[in-house]
Order: C-alpha cells, then structure tokens, then sequence
C-alpha cells in the first residue's frame, strides 16, 4: 500500500517539482506569470484574445512537469530511432510523433509542415475586402513603406549578433503579421519560433497603444483633419481578375512566397466570385477558428522556460518593437509624402495602416481621425494599405526565403 501511494506521489507534477534544481523551478513560476500577463491582456483588456488565451494555455500545458505533452527538442535536433542512431529526417519526426509523442506534438505539425499559417491566410482572405486597394492602387506605396521597420530590424538584429536566417526571422516582426513570422521562423530558426510569435502577436494586440501617440507625434492637426473624397465602385470583374493575377505575378517573382499569397488570394477569390458562398463563410468562421486554437496551442508549446528565458528573447522583444515603431512611422511618413504629392487630398494617418494587422490598424486610422473631426470617415481609404501590408509582409518573407533558405 505504502509502495503504491509512494509511486502515486511521484508520478505528481508537484513531486517532479522537487526533482529539480531551484533555477529550473523559478523559471517554470516565471513562465506561470508570463501566462498570467497573457491571460490578463485577453481577458481584461481585450487584446488579440483568441490568439493570446491559446498561446497562454499553450505555454501553460508545455511547463507543466510530468505532462510530456511538448518535446522540443524532437523538431530541434532529431529523433532517436530504434538503432540507437539519431535522425533529422521529416518522416521519421513524424512516425516518432504519432508513436509516443503527446498531443501538443502532434498539433505542432501543422506548424513544422506550414500548414497552419498558410491556412489563416487563406481565412483572412476570405473575410477581407480588396475592393479599398484596387479603387485605389496606390496604397501600395504605403504598404510598402511600412514594411520599412522589417528591414530596419533585420539590420539590428546582425548587429547585435545573431546571424543572418534569425535576423530574417526577427525582421518579419516589423510587419505586425504573426502568421508570416511563424512561417518564416519554422523555416530559417526554429529554436526561436516561441519568442517571435509571442512578440510578433502580442504588438498586434497592443496596436491601439502603441500606434496612436507616433501618428500625433508625426502629423499636425491639420493633417489629421484632412478629409479624402469616396473611393470609386469596383466591379465583380475587377475584384475576380485581381486575386489571379497578383498571384500570377508575385509568385513568378518570389516562388517562395506562394503558400502564403496563394492562400491569401484563393480566400478572396472564394468570397469575390459569388458561386462559394459555403466555402468562403468555412473558410471565413469554422475553418480559421479551428486553425487559430491549434496554431496558439502549439506556437505557446514552443515556449518551454529553457528555450524562452534567454537574453536572446529580451532582445528579440526589443528588437520586434522597434521593428513595429520603425514600420508605423515609415508608413506615416509615406502617407504624409503622398499627402503632399496629391495637394493635400491624403489623410497621412492611413499610412500607419501598412503594417498587416487586418483590419485592427485601419481602425485606429479611423479613430485617430475622429479624434480631430468626428465627422471624417477614414477606414475604408485605409484599408487599401492595411490590405497592401498584407501582401507586402509575405512578399517580405518571400525576398528572404529566397535569399537565406
């Protein structure tokens, strides 16, 4: 009986607690208030909450002692195989997987094959609205310009010392779109993959605080004030013709960056054509909400206390904020040469709408205007760059798969 209660109790998570040493211990209640800080920006303050209360749990269930539920070091550094010898082969990552690894590993091969990612693209493109960008085409430029910040992190990052596939990794963060920076990290520096999806998600979540000061630093009153005349009707021709070809055309030129604006742009396709209405409201709901669980439960597994209590992820913190700085204020100031360019008939806050973030960054463009007249309607102008950023962020990763895979 004693022997039995003896066993129970160190089969407990609280007695592999103690099996440990005190460091290993405070960084597992370090990870718990980690969890606490995500679980309260969900709940409390309502940001990204079906993205961070996944990533929360995720993290939660991977730093529970015992559970087994995670192996990192599986996707790291290989498998054992039944000669003793150690293998990096996909397939037998796989079949060790589905043979004794716990359901979080199993998730997280949607994450390793980039399926995930893919297939939140292709939800986000079915809930998003083209129309914005194709009315008025050059809202490229303010995409384009907000993707600024990625470069800029890219550079910091080979500065401070990390080499050139984490420094692709932890540009991406620059454009405030976690499914690409979970795509392109999985690729280029896996070990890092925790850190870069809770920044990458956590600044999107804190748009509406970060972004609003930099637009009043950077514009006037006046500025703020403009108001941009009614975008011209679409066509049904136009809005199908648009998808197919942007595919056409930046898939030839960056191959790389096809799963991500393949996807994006079949989603749309789906919604634009009228003939797939069930496929675009799954695409839309069912699908993307059941991708969202598995993609936050296996990007917060990632984030074990031996891989996330690193310098390397303070820095990485640092660096990804400024990154989103750096690419708010390339596209306010796009936004406020355009301005200038046009007569004054741009409003230099739908600039700030470049970094990805659909569509929460083309509503602080609107509030920040309403702010200085209530009567200004900025959300549809804006969402032309927002949908810019999109594509630009994946045309990004694209540029540096191609040039460090």
């Amino acid at each position: 009986m004693l022997d039995n209660l003896l066993s129970l109790w160190e089969s407990t998570g609280i007695a592999k607690f103690f099996d440990y040493d005190l460091g290993y211990f405070g960084k597992t209640l370090v990870m718990y208030v980690i969890v606490g800080v995500l679980v309260y920006l969900a709940v409390k303050k309502g940001f990204e909450p079906l993205l961070l209360l996944p990533i929360a749990t995720g993290i939660l269930l991977a730093n529970l002692p015992g559970a087994n539920l995670f192996h990192m070091d599986w996707f790291v550094d290989g498998v054992k195989l039944s000669d003793g010898t150690t293998s990096s082969e996909l397939s037998d990552i796989i079949l060790h997987v589905f043979n004794e690894g716990g359901l979080l590993d199993i998730l997280y091969l949607g994450v390793k094959l980039g399926i995930y990612p893919s297939l939140i693209f292709l939800g986000v493109g079915a809930m998003t609205d083209f129309s914005p960008l194709i009315s008025n085409p050059k809202s490229v430029f303010l995409g384009g310009a907000a993707q600024f910040g990625v470069f800029a992190a890219f550079l910091g990052a080979l500065l401070l010392g990390f080499n050139e596939l984490e420094a692709a990794a932890i540009g991406i963060v620059g454009g405030a779109d976690g499914p690409t920076a979970i795509l392109i990290t999985k690729i280029l520096a896996l070990t890092l993959l925790g850190a870069i999806a809770i920044a990458a998600y956590s600044y999107m979540a804190l748009i509406p605080m970060i972004q609003p000061p930099l637009m009043k630093l950077l514009t006037t009153k006046k500025e703020r004030s403009i108001k941009m005349t009614q975008l011209r009707p679409v066509s049904k021709l136009e809005k199908i013709i648009f998808p197919i070809m942007v595919v056409i055309v930046v898939c030839l030129l960056l191959p790389d960056a096809a799963p991500l604006i393949g996807f994006l742009m079949f989603g749309n396709l789906l919604n634009v054509s009228g003939v797939t209405d069930r496929l675009s409201k799954t695409a839309q709901n069912g699908l993307i909400n059941v991708i969202t669980i598995f993609l936050g439960l296996s990007v917060g597994a990632t984030a074990s206390a031996e891989n996330f209590l690193k310098w390397e992820t303070l820095m990485i913190i640092i660096l990804g904020f400024c990154a989103f700085m750096l690419s708010t204020v390339g596209g306010i100031i796009g936004g406020k040469i355009m301005c200038k360019l046009s007569g004054g008939k741009i409003n230099p806050l739908i600039g700030s709408a470049g970094v990805s973030a659909v569509p929460m960054a083309a509503r602080v463009s609107q509030k920040v205007g309403q702010e200085e007249d209530p009567s200004n309607f900025l959300l549809m102008h804006a969402m032309g760059p927002n949908v810019a950023g999109v594509i630009g962020s994946a045309i990004c990763a694209g540029v540096f798969l191609a040039l460090f895979r």
